[in-house]
């Protein structure tokens, strides 16, 4: 089996990445409804901070598949960065879930969500995120920079 060119496993951690951005796109449009940024319960000022939250996902979401499929040059520096960023909403996910008690939060709320296969709806996302950017990572590093190196090295 002839071995994946670099181009080839540039294209590879691109497309990982990009499902990746996705993690940014369904709270968007989840959390636009009356769970969150239109729930009546919700005092206003709430409401704002998730309006604004929303933004945030949205163009950082932007901002990824900018540095994904955009950003000249090509280069893994690029593909990191946009990592980083997924990594932060999803370790941000987890650190808030962690530190739920602390704050009266709540990761579930059974009026809004739903299980999925017996598991809460945001747990699943999240665990589907974390394994997906823990793939993209380890991609990133052995799959495409060793070759990189590796082929500057030879």
């Amino acid at each position: 089996m002839k071995e994946q060119s670099i181009s080839g496993r540039y294209r590879t951690a691109q497309i990982l990445l990009t499902l990746g951005v996705l993690e940014f796109l369904g709270p968007v449009f989840r959390d636009s409804g009356p769970s969150h940024l239109l729930n009546p319960d919700w005092v206003g000022h709430a409401r704002f901070h998730m309006a604004w939250t929303i933004g945030f996902w949205s163009l950082t979401g932007l901002v990824s598949l900018y540095l994904i499929w955009f950003r000249r040059p090509r280069e893994i520096g690029n593909l990191n960065l946009a990592w980083m960023l997924q990594g932060s909403n999803v370790f941000g996910f987890w650190g808030a879930a962690a530190l739920e008690k602390s704050y009266g939060g709540a990761l579930l709320d059974p009026k809004h969500h739903v299980t999925i296969l017996g598991v809460n709806e945001n747990l699943l996302g999240f665990i589907v995120f974390t394994i997906l950017l823990v793939g993209s990572g380890l991609y990133l590093r052995w799959g495409l920079q060793s070759h990189i190196e590796k082929e500057a090295g030879a």
